[in-house]
């Protein structure tokens, strides 16, 4: 871990006791390993995860099943009926939030994979990647607000990616998920000087991952060095590590799994 996150104002994990956790995203991969820490995790006494077809959150569910602390809320973040639907569902079950993080994200499905030149490029695929990676978590967002304007310090994290980084795009290709990425990170830097506003103690970050051995990154694996490809409970626990450095000054950045900031 890198020294690049010491900052005067203490660190927001460090006094919470009784947290309340919202994973979006909670079914599969990152998210899923998420809700499993959390359970882990004695500083959160209660989870809510969100999922978006009961198909796709088998595993999720039944965990719910046998713990207590978990509740879960059907949530598709391209409607944003969905988006306000849920939040209200959850607020019946809690006045605030103490932790966020989204993991919802997408890269490629059966019609739609990373376009390497321009005569790829479709308006459709463009608009679905945006619809997903971008304009969700800007919903979520706005909706979250009351829940986490409170007098509590928090966090609302989104996974990001490197590879949305403007300035450090040296090799060109995947149009729509950089530009999605470089979207969703302009969104979430502008809502967090709104929320320095109206919700002070609440620290926006985005959270670059690394590659972590999903659905999402599978096809793209080939040439990921064994090293650096990272299963999903070394990946939740290198961020739960950022996250437990994070501070109220720190809102609005935009951080790697080791701690040191990424170039927007």
């Amino acid at each position: 871990m890198t020294d690049q996150l010491r900052t005067s104002s203490p660190p927001i994990f460090e006094a919470m006791q009784s947290g309340h956790a919202l994973v979006v995203g909670g079914n599969r991969g990152i998210g899923l390993g998420f809700v499993k820490q959390l359970l882990n995790d004695e500083r959160f006494d209660q989870i809510f995860a969100t999922y978006r077809t009961v198909a796709a959150a088998t595993e999720l569910l039944q965990l719910a099943q046998t713990q207590d602390r978990l509740h879960c809320i059907a949530m598709d973040l391209t409607e944003e009926s969905q988006i306000e639907q849920g939040l209200v569902e959850l607020k019946t079950m809690t006045p605030e939030l103490h932790f966020v993080i989204n993991c919802v994200g997408f890269l490629h499905d059966g019609t739609i994979t990373p376009e390497k030149a321009l005569r790829q490029l479709q308006t459709d695929n463009l608009m679905r990647y945006f619809q997903v990676n971008s304009i969700g978590a800007a919903l979520l967002a706005k909706y979250l607000l009351p829940l986490l304007n409170h007098k509590k310090p928090n966090i609302f994290a989104t996974i990001s990616a490197k590879i949305g980084s403007i300035e450090d795009n040296r090799l060109g290709g995947w149009y729509g998920y950089r530009a999605s990425k470089a979207a969703l990170n302009m969104f979430l830097k502008t809502a967090a000087i709104e929320y320095s506003r109206r919700s002070k103690q609440t620290a926006i970050v985005l959270l670059h991952p690394g590659t972590t051995d999903t659905r999402l990154s599978e096809p793209f694996q080939q040439g990921v060095p064994p090293e650096k490809l990272f299963p999903v409970e070394k990946t939740v626990g290198l961020l739960m590590q950022v996250l437990g450095t994070v501070t109220l000054t720190d809102n609005g950045s935009f951080f790697s799994w080791d701690g040191s900031r990424l170039p927007w």
